[in-house]
Formats: structure tokens, sequence, C-alpha cells
């Protein structure tokens, strides 16, 4: 019997999977994650391309109207696919301008939104007037515009939840018109 606990006690055979179970449950969140991380970053950088691609869309109209504000607001979720703009994610268009002879008070005279995700904008309400600077040195003449696109998204980890509470994602883009001065919508 003595030699039989002797010959156990130096069998290594069963140490690896000893220490594999060990390891396993800290390579299993490791692994989860690293697929967390990549979701935040994939999806940090459609709301960045959403916000561009918005805001540069606008701008290149001469004119615009209520029916094409609704087209363009349509491609959102293909813009943002994976991602579910309809339901955890918002867009808020704005134009903001000094309509001569104004003085140098900025306002903004339109504003419009998309998306299920209940969230202000941060330069603030339609009719609203403004402080300058907007982001950094930006200024707006008067008689000039500026068209800015917002996007907010609620990130929920799927595989971590239970470790990492949700985050509001916000990135926004700033674009003069190209052509018209865009401060206002016809009704068409």
């Amino acid at each position: 019997m003595h030699w039989l606990l002797r010959r156990l006690s130096s069998d290594k055979h069963g140490a690896l999977i000893a220490e594999f179970a060990a390891a396993m449950p800290v390579l299993v969140l490791l692994l989860l994650g690293g697929v967390e991380v990549s979701r935040f970053a994939l999806l940090n950088q459609r709301m960045d391309r959403l916000a561009t691609v918005m805001g540069d869309l606008v701008a290149q109209a001469e004119t615009l109207s209520e029916s094409d504000l609704t087209q363009l607001f349509q491609a959102t979720g293909h813009v943002a696919w994976p991602f579910d703009m309809a339901t955890q994610g918002v867009v808020i268009i704005s134009s903001i301008s000094i309509p001569p002879p104004s003085t140098t008070t900025p306002k903004i005279t339109w504003q419009r939104r998309t998306g299920g995700l209940v969230a202000g904008s941060q330069i603030g309400a339609q009719n609203a007037t403004l402080t300058p600077p907007l982001s950094g040195n930006l200024t707006i003449a008067v008689g000039q515009t500026i068209i800015v696109s917002e996007v907010y998204y609620e990130f929920s980890p799927m595989l971590v939840g239970a470790l990492v509470p949700a985050h509001r994602i916000y990135h926004r883009a700033f674009f003069r018109p190209r052509i018209g001065a865009l401060t206002s919508l016809s009704a068409g």
C-alpha cells in the first residue's frame, strides 16, 4: 500500500489537466474581452464614418427638402451596419448660421433627427443661439452656414455585459455647405 501511494504522488500525468482547468476561465475571459474590444473599436469607426458621411451628404446639396433629408436618413442603417441605429442610435443634423444683417451670434436655423435612441444635441436645440466657438477655433461669419452631424449610439457589450456597463458613444462632424446656404428646409 505504501508503494502505491508513493507511485501515485510521483505520477505527473494529470498535472497538465489541472493547470489547464485553472487557466481556462482566464483564457475564456481574455477571449471574450478581445471580441468586445474589437466590437467597440468597429462601432467607434462606424459611428465616426456615419457622422462624416451624413454631414458631407447634406453639405453637398444646393437646396434640401424634408423628403431629401428623409432619404438621406434611410442610408444610416447601411453605413452603421451591423449596428442597429433604429433602436440603439440617433443621428442629428443641424444647420447653424448667422443670417445677414444679424449680429455675430450664430443660431441653429433647423435641426432634424432619426433613430430610436433618446438623446439631445450637444450644440443646442432648433432656434437656439450659440456661443462661439463650436469646436476649437471653428467660427462662423455673417452670411455663412455650418452643417453639424451628431451621432449617438448606446453600446451594450454582448458577451461580457455583466462585467462591463453600457456606454454611450458620441461623434460629430462639421461641414460648410458647398453650393447653397442651406439655412432652411423646403417642404417637399
